[in-house]
Order: structure tokens, then C-alpha cells, then sequence
């Protein structure tokens, strides 16, 4: 409401403006000019003097990534025993890191995650934990020791800081990725 007179002196003479109470938007009518000063935030929102604020497409966040071969530790990841995916389906913003397999966000929000890996071989079991910043916030196991191929998946919510990174852990067993059976994707759901 405060903005209004400020809206009003911008306008010209002639131009008409109608709202009927509080809770409902003015609509101007005609040929108007608004002219407001605006300034981008750290967010990728735009924020004029008026107080209004308009996300820019770059808040668009998602990223798909598969593996195409198993996942039998190699020297690389035997570490860390991170699991390395080798093809990208989608990375817009691009802050998904195929080469480190680590989802980097880009600013503080509510972010979706899931992942989805199979094992492959029976009397096996795997386990595969979601890693926020290094500390594993869900998993997933599959353990029966009379199925060949046995599919362990799980999602969440996760509410990131700006540079907070997310990973996969193979905590134990060998995962199948032939065919893209191992899966793991992720985006913005809102920005805060």
C-alpha cells in the first residue's frame, strides 16, 4: 500500500487506475509508463525500488545423470567410494560436475533428489547413501540373497545452503550400470 502513491506520481496525467480494496491487484488501463529502479540480487531475483521481486530463468536448476557401465570400485573411487556417473541426460545451470559426480547448488534453497542402482550379483548386498556436504542424510539397501538383480532406490527434500554439495556413496557391494540401470537426479523445487 505504500508503494501506491509512489506508483501514482509515476504515472501520467490521464491514466486511469482502479482497485477496489486492499487485497486486490490495481490494474492499469491504457498506455502507461512505470519506471522503477531495479538491481539484481545474489539469488538471480530482480528487485526494484517498489519492493517487487521477479525470479530470472536462471533460477532453473536440474540435472539427470546414468551410469553406463557396473560400478566395481576402481582405483579412483576406491577412497571415497563415490559413485561416478559417466553420461549427463540434463544439467540445466550446469552444476552438476560429471567428472567429480557432485551436484554443487547454486544458491540457498529446497532442492529434490532421488537415486535409483541396482545390484549385481546375488548373495550380495548393497547399500548407497545420499552425502550432503560429506555426511550421509538417506539410503538405500538391498540385500536379498536370492535375487540376481535387486533395485534399491530412495528421494528427499533437502533444504541447501549456497556451495552445499550433494554426492552418492556405495557404502558396500557392487552396483549394475549397464543399460543405465544406476540413476541419479536432482533440482531446484523453490528458491528461499
Amino acid at each position: 500500500a505504500a508503494a501506491l502513491p509512489l506508483l501514482l506520481l509515476l504515472l501520467p496525467a490521464g491514466c486511469p487506475v482502479r482497485a477496489q480494496n486492499d487485497t486486490e491487484p490495481i490494474v492499469l488501463e491504457g498506455k502507461c509508463l512505470v519506471v522503477c529502479d531495479s538491481s539484481p540480487s545474489a539469488d538471480g531475483a530482480i528487485t526494484s525500488s517498489l519492493g517487487i521481486s521477479v525470479r530470472s530463468g536462471s533460477a532453473k536448476v536440474a540435472f539427470s545423470a546414468t551410469r553406463s557401465t557396473n560400478h566395481e570400485p576402481s582405483e579412483m573411487s576406491n577412497r571415497t567410494m563415490t559413485i561416478y556417473f559417466d553420461q549427463v541426460l540434463v544439467n540445466i545451470g550446469n552444476h552438476f560436475d560429471l567428472a567429480s559426480s557432485i551436484f554443487v547448488a547454486p544458491r540457498k534453497g529446497i532442492y529434490s533428489f532421488s537415486f535409483h542402482v541396482v545390484k549385481v550379483y546375488n548373495r550380495q548386498t548393497i547399500q548407497v547413501s545420499l552425502m550432503q556436504n560429506g555426511y550421509p542424510v538417506i539410503s538405500a539397501f538391498a540385500g536379498d540373497q536370492d535375487v540376481t538383480r535387486e533395485a534399491a532406490s530412495n528421494g528427499v527434500l533437502l533444504l541447501m545452503e549456497r556451495e552445499d554439495k550433494v554426492h552418492l556413496k556405495l557404502e558396500r557391494g557392487n552396483l549394475m550400470g549397464g543399460w543405465k540401470y544406476s540413476t541419479f537426479s536432482g533440482f531446484l523445487v523453490f528458491p528461499l
